[in-house]
C-alpha cells in the first residue's frame, strides 16, 4: 500500500478539524472569487448575493429581500439601484397588491447568475475528480455531517437543480402571498 492509499488515521481533535474547515473555506472562497471574476466589472459580492436570492426566491419585496440578506433595507436599496443600473434587475408593481413595488432579478442577471454558478461548479468538480474515490465517499459523509451540525437543512434532488447555491428557505412563499 503506497503512503497516498493508506488510511488516514482517525482525527478527534477539535482544533485540527476546525483548521482543515478554514482551509477548505479559504480554498471555497478562491473558486468563488475567480467565478465571479469576469463578471466584476458588472457586479459586486455582495450584488452577485442579491442576484442570487432574487434568482431562486422569485420576485420580493425590499424589506423581506433585506432581511435574508441580513442587510437594512437602505443598503438593500442601493445595490438593487445599482443592479437595476445596469439591467440586471428591475421594479415592477406587484400584482398581488398595486400599491406595492417588487423587485425581481431581470433575464441578463438570471444568466450572468447561471453563468458564475457554472463556472463555480466546474471548478469545484475538477478539484473533487482529483480526490480518490474513498476520499469522496468521505467528504460527502463529513460535509453532510457537517452540515447538519451547523443546522443547514439537507438539499433535496429538486433543490439541487433549482437553488445550486443553496440559498433556499421556507421564506420564497412569503414573497408569493
Amino acid at each position: 500500500m503506497t503512503e497516498r492509499e493508506q488510511a488516514p488515521e482517525p482525527v478527534d481533535d477539535v482544533d485540527a478539524v476546525t483548521q482543515a474547515v478554514l482551509t477548505a473555506s479559504r480554498l471555497l472562497v478562491a473558486v468563488s472569487a475567480r467565478s465571479l471574476a469576469t463578471a466584476e466589472d458588472r457586479v459586486t459580492l455582495p450584488q452577485f448575493r442579491l442576484l442570487v436570492v432574487l434568482s431562486t426566491h422569485g420576485p420580493a419585496k425590499l424589506v423581506a429581500l433585506a432581511d435574508r440578506l441580513g442587510v437594512n433595507p437602505s443598503t438593500a436599496m442601493r445595490m438593487m439601484d445599482r443592479l437595476i443600473a445596469s439591467g440586471l434587475a428591475d421594479r415592477q408593481v406587484n400584482p398581488a397588491n398595486r400599491r406595492e413595488t417588487v423587485l425581481r432579478v431581470t433575464d441578463d442577471g438570471a444568466r450572468l447568475v447561471d453563468e458564475v454558478t457554472a463556472r463555480r461548479r466546474a471548478e469545484i468538480a475538477a478539484v473533487v475528480a482529483r480526490m480518490l474515490p474513498e476520499q469522496r465517499t468521505a467528504m460527502v459523509e463529513a460535509l453532510t455531517a457537517f452540515n447538519q451540525a451547523g443546522g443547514e437543512p439537507k438539499v433535496t434532488e429538486t433543490e439541487r437543480v433549482l437553488y445550486p447555491l443553496g440559498w433556499t428557505d421556507g421564506q420564497a412563499q412569503e414573497t408569493r402571498s
